[in-house]
């Protein structure tokens, strides 16, 4: 704090008079104040008297006046008070006058320790001003203007923010409280209060999440589905139709000759690449005739692929039901029937092998019968022809069915539109990536569109026909491969086009996310599951298969082998070579690796020999089934039977010297042999299960004791026999069960 100094006029009114009278003899700028020895210390102002025109000393920051300068002591004069009043005026009006001239080159540092001291002069200024503020002061009062404009701001921010939040069809609990800027523990604890019990990784409905934001006061925005937005872009165009080629699907049960006509039809040999003679794969191809494009699509008939003809009859224009002349319907040729019809799908009857001996078509017309195909020679409207695949009999008259049946249709579509089409079959080619086969439903596919296929997006970098030809662009029911696509598509995915890059990639990912709803289902637990003593074995499955329909096909077959003990559990079904992944987890979760028409990579092979890793290639799919059926009996518990031999009663207990206790016996029923597992019952309580040491008999060891007989038997590791207690003999038999 700063030692305030009271400045004040000393002396003796005399005094005073006699300076100002010094004053006025000396030039216009002097005024003389006497001095108080001793009452100011010198800090660093100079002192010295000037004759002349006396420089000024210091400079007063704040306005007007300057310091003047001191003059010597002089001899005291009589007073009068107005005199001296006059004399302070004077005083001030020079000071005045003289402040505009003076010279800022002058000031010494010394001087500003006395600027806020008060002088008669400034005392007596009419420009004098009040102190200005510190500049703490200013510091804190601009510290305290902020914190009320913060607090103005904070209660503003404190209003509740309506939000527009996208709702998709799934979102887990974080991501919606992410979207609301709330935080995830106040959203579970609001769900908690409902009674909803939740983690902040659980997928909610788009239901549950509407109602939550709007509780939480933010305005819900369902997002268009994935779905429906594919749905607007399939939307077809009514203008520039023109007539496309059928797409006609050949089904009918194993071995009834499908592929065998479709070889004839097209000159190839398909059925020596299947391995064991069937088909395994769907195949598509395109053949012409008579000007005519056709496109086929050739499906399995083992029991196993329904969901390969299922798809192939989704897709088709008209179904040609091959039937062999000398077999009948079967099975899968009902089951093909039924696909046709579900699908609303014409059909044509082909009826193969009329080669043979014992070949008999009108048996196959009047079965037919019984699911509705009338022939046409019978009254009816289903077309059938009676062929030869080997001798190429009447051919050309199942094309022209084809064709009349394709004409009734009047199958048109638009080529300049967008592309769509639906994956028949999808596998990872070694060189080439994932690779896609598909059959183009409306408009033209060309190089370098972009697309989504399911869950998958791309571009097409290359397109190949049938033929194994890379073309530039397909028209619609067109079969071809294309590559360029991000992972293996599932068969049976659609196939759209879109502008660019960006819309397939958001279109790709919004499918993702919509499919995760459901991924992490809750799991009850009742009074029976917890206490139920139930525990089945399974058996882990890792299948690596050639492609994505035989994958799928293994998988469902899989699926039916049901036990109540033993459960196949698939842990990965994939497509692609067998890889050193598989083979680690293999053996990190003790599973059966199984390749399906694939070889395991060099490395692969060499880890799983270091591994002791068993790969069990097959190529025809029942083989796998049986595999793994003999797999699963494995785990299987043996039945164990036993059955009761005979039983003794104890007499009496007798010591013999190295053999210890010995139990005096009578056989009651059946025999005991010295091979024999006992138990002691006591009271009809089970002591003690082991074997017989030894058999007595009048003291020789004997093997075995009849009914009615006594003996002395001793028990292995066991002495404590008593009086009445019963020795039973029984033998186990465990036979292996399978599945």
């Amino acid at each position: 704090m700063e030692k305030k100094t009271k400045l004040t006029i000393s002396g003796s009114a005399k005094k005073s008079i006699k300076n100002i009278e010094i004053a006025k003899t000396q030039s216009k700028n002097a005024v003389v104040i006497e001095k108080q020895t001793g009452k100011f210390p010198n800090r660093g102002g100079s002192f010295r008297p000037n004759p002349g025109k006396p420089k000024p000393t210091s400079s007063f920051s704040r306005g007007t006046g300057i310091k003047p300068s001191f003059a010597p002591k002089s001899p005291p004069i009589t007073n009068d008070f107005e005199r001296r009043k006059l004399a302070e005026q004077r005083a001030t009006k020079r000071l005045k006058g003289d402040s505009d001239g003076k010279d800022k080159k002058t000031l010494k540092s010394g001087t500003k320790k006395r600027e806020l001291k008060l002088t008669v002069s400034r005392a007596l200024s009419d420009e004098i001003e009040a102190r200005e503020r510190s500049l703490a002061s200013v510091k804190r009062a601009r510290l305290k203007e902020n914190k009320n404009l913060s607090k103005d701001q904070n209660q503003e921010s404190l209003k509740p923010v309506k939000r527009d939040i996208n709702i998709p069809e799934a979102i887990t609990v974080r991501e919606l409280a992410n979207r609301m800027a709330e935080q995830s523990s106040n959203v579970i604890k609001y769900l908690f209060g409902m009674g909803v019990t939740v983690t902040i990784n659980q997928t909610l409905a788009a239901d549950t999440a509407e109602f939550l934001v709007k509780e939480f006061g933010h305005n819900p925005i369902r997002e268009e589905k994935a779905e429906e937005i594919i749905q607007k872009i399939k939307a077809t165009r009514v203008e520039n139709l023109k007539n496309r080629p059928p797409i006609v699907t050949v089904m009918g049960h194993v071995d009834h000759g499908k592929t065998s006509v479709l070889d004839v039809l097209r000159s190839a040999n398909v059925v020596s690449g299947e391995f064991g003679g069937i088909t395994q794969h769907i195949g598509a191809y395109q053949i012409e005739s008579q000007d005519n494009k056709l496109t086929f699509i050739d499906t399995p008939g083992h029991a196993a692929f329904t969901e390969m003809r299922a798809r192939g009859s989704k897709l088709t224009d008209v179904v040609v039901l091959v039937v062999a002349a000398d077999d009948g319907v079967k099975p899968q040729t009902i089951e093909s029937i039924k696909h046709a019809k579900a699908a609303n799908v014409p059909i044509v009857v082909a009826i193969n092998k009329c080669d043979l001996p014992d070949a008999d078509p009108q048996k196959i017309k009047n079965q037919l019968l019984e699911h509705e195909l009338v022939a046409e020679d019978l009254s009816g409207d289903t077309l059938m022809v009676e062929i030869s695949a080997k001798t190429k009999l009447n051919l050309d008259k199942l094309v022209e069915s084809i064709i009349l049946q394709a004409e009734i249709l009047d199958l048109k579509t638009d080529y300049e539109s967008k592309a769509t089409g639906i994956v028949l079959e999808s596998k990872i080619d070694v060189g080439r990536g994932p690779v896609a086969t598909i059959i183009v439903t409306t408009g033209t596919l060309k190089k370098g569109d972009f697309f989504v296929s399911g869950l998958k997006w791309g571009k097409v970098r290359a397109i190949i026909n049938d033929k194994g030809k890379n073309i530039d662009e397909a028209s619609p029911s067109t079969p071809v491969e294309i590559l360029g696509i991000n992972g293996a598509a599932k068969a049976g995915d659609d196939f759209i086009v879109l502008e660019s890059e960006k819309e397939a990639k958001t279109l790709s990912e919004n499918r993702a996310e919509e499919t995760k709803d459901g991924k992490n289902p809750l799991t009850f637990a009742t009074q029976e599951s917890a206490f139920s003593d139930k525990s089945s074995e399974e058996l882990n499955l890792i299948i690596k298969s050639d492609v994505h329909g035989s994958s799928e096909a293994i998988k469902n077959a899989i699926s039916q082998i049901k036990h109540d003990e033993v459960k196949p559990k698939i842990i990965l079904a994939d497509i692609g070579m067998v890889t050193e992944t598989d083979v680690t987890l293999a053996k990190a979760s003790n599973a059966v690796l199984i390749a399906f028409n694939v070889k395991p990579s060099k490395e692969a092979k060499k880890l799983a020999e270091n591994e002791k890793i068993k790969i069990s290639s097959y190529n025809i799919i029942y083989e796998v089934l049986d595999y793994i059926k003999q797999k699963m009996s494995g785990l299987l518990t043996p039945d164990v039977q036993e059955t009761i031999i005979g039983s003794a009663q104890i007499l009496e207990i007798f010591k013999v010297s190295g053999a210890g206790k010995v139990a005096g016996s009578k056989i009651t029923e059946g025999e005991i042999t010295s091979t024999s597992d006992v138990r002691i019952i006591r009271d009809g309580a089970i002591i003690y299960t082991g074997k017989v040491g030894t058999i007595f008999r009048e003291k020789n060891q004997v093997k075995q004791v009849s009914d009615g007989q006594e003996c002395g038997i001793t028990v292995k590791d066991y002495m404590d026999f008593q009086k009445n207690d019963t020795i039973e003999a029984f033998s186990v038999t465990s036979t292996e069960r399978s599945i």
